[in-house]
């Protein structure tokens, strides 16, 4: 079996994967870079804040197809920005709208939402 990279899926084949994502897990952070090597500050300060109150979080590594991923979560978030969080396919928000909730206390409950 040929692995097939993301930045070969259609437009339409990596929407579906973002609704499956969506669906499939209580929180999902949209990230450059992986849990283990993040390429952004932005990303890394995400992920961290995350796991400040959660174990499990599933991580997807936009960068291999940036542009159609940002289309794809145009649909869901109306914003173009990576990092994107999602709770029970909700979006939450940034980095900045997660350093906003730990600021004031309110994250831990957001991401057990």
């Amino acid at each position: 079996m040929a692995f097939e990279s993301e930045s070969e899926y259609s437009q339409e084949e990596l929407n579906e994967r973002v609704d499956d994502l969506l669906a499939d897990n209580e929180v999902v952070l949209f990230m450059k870079g992986n849990e283990l090597m993040p390429q952004c500050g932005y990303s890394r300060k995400a992920l961290a804040l995350i796991q400040q109150h959660r174990e499990d979080v599933e991580t997807v590594d936009v960068l291999q197809a940036l542009d159609k991923y940002r289309v794809a979560l145009e649909r869901h978030s109306n914003r173009e920005t990576i990092p994107q969080t999602f709770v029970d396919g909700e979006f939450v928000g940034g980095s900045d709208i997660l350093e906003q909730l730990h600021e004031r206390g309110e994250l831990g409950q957001t991401l057990d939402a």
